[in-house]
């Protein structure tokens, strides 16, 4: 799944895949902007991206669904 969060006063959003559902990500960021604290999720190479729930300005969390590539995805 694509997130997007927009950082507040930066010109470039963060931008990663994760294997987390929708939901999960949402409730990690609506948490953290709650609460003030950090959000913390792991994107699909190993990494973690770690953002300050204060600093949050916005976020897209994408559609979980696959979209296939290739002459076999006309069928």
């Amino acid at each position: 799944m694509d997130v997007e969060i927009g950082i507040r006063n930066v010109a470039r959003a963060v931008n990663f895949a994760t294997d987390k559902s929708a939901d999960e990500v949402s409730d990690a960021i609506s948490k953290a902007v709650a609460d003030g604290t950090v959000v913390d999720l792991t994107d699909t190479k190993g990494r973690r991206i770690v953002v300050p729930g204060s600093a949050i300005g916005y976020a897209i969390v994408g559609s979980e669904t696959s979209h296939p590539v290739g002459f076999g995805a006309l069928n």
